[in-house]
């Protein structure tokens, strides 16, 4: 009798310590379970592992090394890499139950995700390194960077190294990706990623003269008008404005102011081809007397 009730005692203790320590470390848990169902660990990563009951290893933290092994009290060398989080807790739990303790209880936490970075930079609102917790496809990454900014291109680039050691740089379509939501464009990342998205500026071109809505006219560094479509955009040519003896005041390749006449009958007539205007460029429509 006495034994049953020492049994029945100590079960009760178990029972009021598990609890305790269920709530002690529960928080931890809920945050973790919805962050590291899927993730794979890796080389520098950072664990913390709580045994209940064992001093050595509650709240011991330890980093992955370079070649994927963890070292502990009790237990020593042993490999991490490749294991998700349950994975590892098993392989622990059946490691302590050999040759440490009898049912213990075993939850691992993954406080730094350093071996699954993925680096954005660019036309975004924050740039810098992000987790790769769990599956992430483009679009999800660039969220949590801040999303696109208002100066972005029109496209996003990523530089991906291989397990062979290649590189290769995919390309994707802004407009594709979150316009038409072209589900293939939103590609799934992997470890080592680089996003880089272009910044497109906004640049000035001015337009003065004989046209109908004379003035700057702001576009994108990815988009700049030729001389006919920034005629256009100021609204057209004015009633007596000279066609024949346009000016482009630009700067050549050494950066020395020049002007270039055009006859801008002759590009639309196609003899010649339209001119393509550079950032700060001038346009002037001269009056016609005639």
């Amino acid at each position: 009798m006495k034994v049953q009730a020492k049994e029945k005692i100590l079960r009760i203790k178990l029972i009021i310590l598990s609890a305790v320590f269920a709530i002690l470390v529960s928080p931890y848990l809920i945050a973790q379970e919805a962050t590291t169902k899927d993730y794979i660990i890796g080389p520098k990563d950072l664990l913390e592992i709580f045994v209940y009951n064992l001093p050595e290893l509650n709240n011991f933290p330890t980093r992955v090394s370079e070649d994927g092994f963890i070292t502990l009290p009790l237990l020593g060398e042993l490999k991490a890499d490749g294991l998700s989080k349950t994975e590892l807790e098993k392989k622990l739990r059946e490691l302590l139950e050999k040759d440490v303790m009898h049912d213990p209880q075993v939850i691992v936490f993954i406080r730094e995700y350093q071996s699954k970075i993925v680096y954005v930079d660019g036309a975004v609102g924050t740039s810098g390194t992000f987790e790769l917790i769990g599956p992430q496809t483009l679009m999800q990454v660039i969220t949590r960077a801040g999303g696109l900014s208002s100066d972005a291109g029109d496209k996003i680039f990523i530089f991906r190294t291989h397990p062979d050691g290649t590189r290769s740089t995919l390309s994707i379509s802004i407009d594709d990706l979150y316009m038409k939501g072209d589900a293939d464009q939103d590609i799934p990342l992997r470890a080592g990623d680089s996003i880089h998205v272009p910044i497109d500026k906004t640049v000035i071109i001015y337009v003065r003269g004989q046209v109908r809505n004379p003035g700057a006219i702001e576009v994108k560094s990815s988009n700049i008008p030729t001389l006919s479509q920034a005629i256009a955009a100021a609204g057209g040519f004015a009633e007596r404005a000279s066609k024949g003896s346009v000016q482009i005041q630009t700067k050549d390749e050494n950066g020395k102011p020049i002007i270039v006449k055009v006859n801008v009958k002759d590009i639309e007539k196609g003899k010649i081809e339209d001119i393509q205007l550079k950032e700060n460029d001038v346009v002037y429509v001269p009056e016609t007397f005639f």
